[in-house]
């Protein structure tokens, strides 16, 4: 991505954060969506590129903005696939607690995912696990291969999920095997994202409904494995 297409859409990111700041910890998860989401939507008219979104607020949703197939940008420059969250972890701005985001991934057209709104099973890592482990592979298995190509005891590993009562078998596995386990409240891009800022002692894994946000590509800043399985 070109330097100055970068900073753009950084800004726009910054502007719908900020826009949803004022909701913090007020309770109201919608108002503080609709803030963030019309930020957005607004900066992107400044944005030099022919946009499409791919990924957004989704059918779900039924956003009146930044919808699946809805068009962004200036209308010059590149041609581009956007993925959009104006706010990944509602729950968490409207509880007043940490790790929500603004979100904005763009490629090439043709370049990101179109995925119907479902729920998907992800597996993210850093970059010494990338290309190593595999979703088609069993849990066991996956944890015992990080292990093996982290130089480290299974039990030294920190897994990250989303705290479901759909991830208990997770769960069960998890604590047989002996790893650590950090859950996440809400905000599995925070989570899918961190193994990257350092040299990894863990990996993530989630599951969640709508909007399979973690199949974008990184944004250059990191390497981390994504794949998915219907679930």
């Amino acid at each position: 991505m070109e330097r100055e297409l970068a900073l753009e859409i950084v800004r726009v990111t910054e502007l719908a954060a900020l826009a949803s700041a004022p909701w913090m910890g007020r309770g109201d998860k919608h108002h503080a969506d609709g803030a963030a989401t019309s930020a957005m939507r607004a900066m992107f008219d400044s944005v030099s590129v022919r946009g499409t979104v791919v990924i957004g607020e989704g059918e779900m949703d039924e956003a009146p903005m930044l919808y699946i197939g809805e068009a962004v940008g200036s209308a010059q420059g590149p041609e581009v696939d956007v993925a959009v969250d104006p706010l990944e972890g509602t729950e968490i701005v409207a509880r007043g607690l940490n790790n929500a985001m603004s979100v904005i991934a763009v490629a090439g057209k043709g370049s990101l995912l179109h995925a119907p709104d479902m729920y998907m099973e992800k597996l993210a890592v850093g970059p010494e696990l990338a290309g190593k482990v595999s979703l088609s592979d069993p849990l066991e298995k996956t944890l015992h291969t990080a292990a093996e190509h982290l130089g480290k005891p299974v039990r030294e590993l920190t897994v990250m999920l989303l705290d479901r009562d759909r991830h208990a078998h997770i769960v069960r596995t998890l604590r047989e095997v002996g790893v650590r386990i950090k859950f996440l409240s809400d905000g599995d891009v925070a989570g899918a994202l961190a193994p990257s800022f350092r040299k990894p002692a863990s990996i993530c894994t989630s599951a969640r409904a709508a909007r399979p946000r973690a199949c974008w590509p990184p944004l250059r800043c990191a390497a981390w494995a994504a794949r998915f399985r219907v679930v």
